[in-house]
């Protein structure tokens, strides 16, 4: 078991370590410079810290040594003459990182990156360098991308086959599924069944809200996604996704999911009531879970304030190891659970608004 937490924070990275039962802050790292996003390589042990330093823009740091020490590399860049989505008028620069993805197992020196605006880069020394991954870029459809919650279109998931690290997808917040079996030399939307309700069409092919996207690792056939619009499923690696958003809520609007290591079937999701209204359902802080693949869904409250809550979860909120999930809170609360959600305690309070959250 991973008895260590990663969390980026609006204020900074804090590493919590677990003692026995309790959890603890073990050590603070680049205070008061909010951390998009925090995570540790399994294949070498680097860990990852994405900045985003307001005046100072965008950063990217790395650790080997368990975050004694951290060298800052330059971060990603979009080659000279790239334009932004949708109209092509401005020049692409980095704004965002939302996420380090490590590539698989047999290409140990391999990153993917995602970025604002919607590309998504390459490394294949570890870091030293990146390139943007141009097959992407250039979709004829990048005209239908567009910036949701932010500015511009972001690729805020990556997911690579460990069967076939060639085999990867992507989720792009807002412009949809993106699929490649040749490690990027071709692409294909991968949309059908998905439903956004703020465009004209709303089973349109392009321009659809996946907040976050990721695959069982039991079967890597079977993805899962929370929506702008609803939770989705998918059983043949997205060539179709049924919606599993329940009639009437709670399960339909939110950010986070996480999935269980073993069984395909379950998962867990951080509701919120809808884009206009960023709150808990009845200001009732709750993680729902399913086990039977989304055709039903259990509440689950206890632990979690019932009364006058505003947490939400952001994308990368939640995790999972073994039986046990973790969360942070836009209201800078942490809260674990040993029993896959049945009961929760709040281990860290009065945080600054948590973005990410990895066991490692």
């Amino acid at each position: 078991m991973r008895d260590k937490l990663l969390l980026g924070t609006r204020k900074g990275l804090i590493i919590m370590h677990k003692n026995g039962h309790d959890w603890s802050v073990e050590s603070e790292h680049f205070e008061g410079v909010p951390v998009s996003y925090a995570t540790r390589d399994h294949r070498n042990g680097t860990l990852w810290a994405c900045l985003d330093h307001g005046h100072w823009g965008t950063k990217l740091h790395r650790s080997t040594d368990d975050g004694a020490t951290w060298d800052e590399i330059e971060a990603p860049k979009y080659p000279e003459g790239a334009t932004r989505p949708p109209d092509d008028k401005d020049p692409a620069s980095t704004s965002y990182i939302w996420l380090v993805q490590p590539g698989g197992d047999d290409e140990p020196n391999r990153i993917y990156v995602g970025t604002e605006p919607a590309g998504l880069f390459v490394s294949d020394d570890n870091g030293d360098s990146f390139h943007l991954m141009e097959t992407l870029w250039n979709q004829p459809s990048r005209n239908n991308w567009f910036g949701g919650g932010r500015d511009h279109p972001g690729v805020c998931s990556i997911v690579v086959d460990p069967r076939d690290s060639r085999h990867i997808t992507i989720g792009i917040s807002v412009g949809g599924v993106y699929e490649t079996i040749d490690g990027g030399e071709t692409w294909t939307v991968r949309n059908k069944g998905l439903y956004a309700d703020y465009l004209p069409d709303p089973y349109a092919e392009f321009g659809h809200d996946p907040h976050f996207m990721i695959a069982s690792p039991s079967n890597p056939d079977v993805l899962w996604q929370q929506n702008h619009c609803g939770v989705f499923r998918s059983v043949n690696r997205g060539e179709t996704w049924d919606n599993l958003s329940q009639d009437g809520g709670p399960v339909y609007f939110g950010f986070a999911i996480a999935v269980d290591a073993e069984d395909e079937n379950t998962a867990w999701v951080a509701p919120a009531i809808s884009a206009e209204y960023r709150i808990p359902v009845d200001r009732a802080l709750c993680i729902c879970r399913t086990e039977d693949g989304g055709q039903t869904w259990t509440l689950l409250r206890n632990g979690l304030p019932q009364e006058n809550a505003y947490d939400i979860v952001f994308r990368h909120g939640m995790d999972i190891d073994g039986n046990t999930l973790a969360f942070g809170t836009t209201a800078g609360n942490v809260y674990v659970s040993d029993n896959r959600g049945d009961s929760w305690r709040c281990v860290a309070q009065n945080l600054a608004v948590v973005y990410s959250t990895r066991f490692i």
